[in-house]
């Protein structure tokens, strides 16, 4: 038996709070809904990607989805979370922005059926007096300053706030009004860091027109090894764009999720179906050492993320470094891929020079250990002191140990 939207969101982890007061409410009729992204940055980032997937279910269960970027919210910037005042965008870095965060929406939601919105659109043409008499005049500021991040800014300690970024908060109540009256939207849906946002727009409706809405809020992912948020790698945060975290690094970032977390991870960043997920980690269980349920998890996420293709190529790849296909059976676009993210040296008569210079070696006389220990491959093949060493024309793997890699350029 199939589960509703409200078991499934549930047994995948998206239940942080709700203003309906039952959640079985978003099993019923179709409702519109919308979630936004302000484009403070180009891309973003598989925080954003978790709320997306949530959408994706909301959409499978035949809810009417709205996309929102926030071309508006984003000349101001959300200050919540935020210890000090951002940093004001330029129209144009907003606007480029702006378009990176449309093509991610298209991909994520690639075979699936939203209306994409920006709300510039209705705010370039709201005067400042209206917005205060349309909007102002209907919310306290009791309700206002009483929020955490306010208390925070304003406190002996804090950075204090301008009046920009404490009006951020009408802006984005004010988009779901205007959707409300416009598009019938009834719920917003938002990470847990938006709740005080998004309740302060089911607020405003109710003040203004009487009606009913409603916010579907998820919790933040944590990181169960670090128990922080999860997301981050050695580089930062964790994009979307090829451009700021590229396919070889996304993928590998996923493939190396602890075991502690790989479950939730497989909930929650895929659509695989709960028998599919109970299937795979099952037979994980069973051979943890294979890492069944990263190769998985990494392998859905990145295609949803950057297409079947670009995530065939970098699991076949992956499989390479680690053992698992040979190096010289990539096509030249593989092989590309790994020239990319490796470091790239020449090729020499002098081994030992090579794994020094590449970094894979301290020294030459600690290459030379290596090589004696049998920790030496070239091309998947291990190679001893006493065996002559060839490369292949065109680009070569050499590799130490399990998982410290160089491209050798023999041209």
């Amino acid at each position: 038996m199939s589960m509703t939207l409200s078991e499934e969101l549930k047994w995948r982890g998206f239940v942080y709070q709700t203003t309906y007061k039952s959640a079985s409410s978003i099993d019923g009729d179709p409702i519109t809904f919308y979630w936004g992204v302000d484009p403070s940055a180009s891309s973003m980032t598989i925080g954003n990607l978790a709320i997306a997937m949530m959408v994706r279910h909301f959409i499978k269960s035949g809810h009417k989805a709205i996309l929102l970027i926030g071309g508006a919210t984003g000349m101001i910037g959300d200050p919540d979370g935020k210890g000090e005042e951002r940093v004001l965008k330029s129209p144009d870095e907003i606007q480029s922005n702006k378009i990176g965060i449309e093509a991610q929406y298209k991909t994520v939601f690639d075979d699936q059926d939203f209306k994409l919105v920006d709300n510039m659109n209705w705010f370039k043409d709201t005067g400042y007096l209206q917005f205060l008499r349309e909007v102002g005049k209907h919310v306290p500021m009791r309700q206002m300053l009483s929020r955490e991040f306010v208390q925070k800014r304003l406190s002996d300690k804090g950075a204090g706030i301008s009046y920009a970024e404490f009006s951020y908060v009408l802006i984005q109540a004010y988009d779901f009004l205007h959707m409300n009256k416009e598009m019938e939207v009834s719920l917003q849906v938002c990470g847990s860091d938006q709740w005080g946002n998004s309740v302060a727009g089911v607020d405003l409706i109710r003040r203004i027109s009487g009606k009913e809405a409603h916010v579907w809020s998820a919790p933040l992912v944590i990181d169960k090894s670090t128990g922080l948020k999860f997301g981050k790698s050695e580089e930062g945060a964790v994009w979307l764009d090829a451009k700021k975290t590229s396919v070889y690094k996304f993928y590998q970032y996923w493939l190396n999720v602890g075991d502690d977390g790989v479950e939730d991870y497989l909930k929650i960043y895929t659509m695989l179906s709960k028998p599919e997920i109970e299937n795979i980690l099952e037979i994980f269980q069973q051979n943890p050492g294979n890492r069944l349920a990263q190769k998985t998890l990494a392998y859905e996420v990145t295609t949803i993320v950057h297409g079947i293709d670009r995530a065939t190529n970098i699991k076949t790849v992956s499989e390479v470094l680690f053992g698992e296909g040979s190096f010289v059976d990539l096509n030249e676009n593989q092989k590309q891929i790994l020239s990319a993210e490796l470091r790239v040296i020449p090729a020499s008569d002098d081994l030992y020079d090579m794994l020094f210079k590449c970094g894979l070696a301290n020294s030459k006389s600690e290459a030379r250990k290596y090589h004696i220990a049998g920790a030496i491959s070239v091309n998947g093949t291990k190679t001893f002191p006493d065996e002559k060493i060839s490369f292949q024309n065109g680009l070569n793997l050499l590799k130490r140990g399990k998982n410290s890699f160089a491209i050798v350029d023999n041209k």
